[in-house]
């Protein structure tokens, strides 16, 4: 005798979330992390990675890790921002952790109010941007806190690359101790050039130096750092 376990539609789909951690920072890459659930191995806890304290967050990362079925880390470094600017970079990262996923999705989910180009992914999938989805969608949440702890990590590797600018304890944020080293120090490479105060710092002056400060004002909201 034989048995099928039948599942709700919502169960049987493969629902990628994808989120991002980084657009903000004067510094390092932007990351994003595409999360498949497993509807049948719960996880509590789940939030969006702002909600969470550093411990929250990392002792959530491997148990999303270890019970999803699916997860992909996709990232844009500093030169592809500065070419491409933050958003599409931002969006290059989340196709990038889409294609890293070893099972493709049937759905996507995506934390804001744009979806990325999926047209010519190597699978067939529906895409939604969901406002304030971080919060709301467990797939979401898991994706924003592997990007988060990944680029953390990232950060905290690299300061020893790049002594006195002290990224591992700000995550390359504009925060006044990382101003107060880039008026002492010459920008690293990990430094983006597109961004207003950097720029500055470069004495680098043109028509989009308004529009630079601008996206960097809309874009500063730490992630917990």
């Amino acid at each position: 005798m034989s048995a099928v376990l039948r599942l709700p539609s919502e169960a049987r789909a493969r629902v990628a979330g994808v989120d991002e951690a980084g657009r903000g920072p004067l510094a390092g890459p932007v990351v994003a992390a595409a999360v498949i659930l497993d509807p049948l191995r719960r996880i509590r806890g789940l939030a969006d990675s702002k909600a969470l304290t550093p411990a929250e967050r990392a002792r959530l990362a491997p148990i999303i890790r270890s019970r999803a079925l699916a997860f992909g880390i996709g990232w844009a470094d500093r030169d592809e921002i500065d070419c491409l600017n933050i958003f599409q970079a931002t969006m290059l990262a989340m196709r990038r952790a889409l294609l890293a996923l070893p099972i493709a999705p049937t759905h996507v989910r995506i934390d804001g109010n744009r979806c990325p180009h999926l047209n010519d992914l190597p699978y067939e999938c529906s895409c939604e941007a969901i406002v304030g989805g971080d919060a709301r969608v467990a797939a979401i949440s898991a994706a924003s806190i592997l990007a988060k702890t990944c680029r953390d990590a990232m950060m905290e590797a690299l300061d020893a690359c790049y002594p006195g600018f002290e990224l591992a304890s700000h995550k390359g944020y504009c925060t006044p101790a990382h101003l107060d080293a880039l008026r002492g120090r010459t920008p690293s490479p990990l430094h983006r050039r597109s961004f207003s105060p950097v720029r500055c710092r470069l004495g680098v002056e043109d028509e989009d130096h308004d529009e630079a400060l601008r996206q960097l004002l809309t874009l500063q909201t730490p992630e917990g750092v």
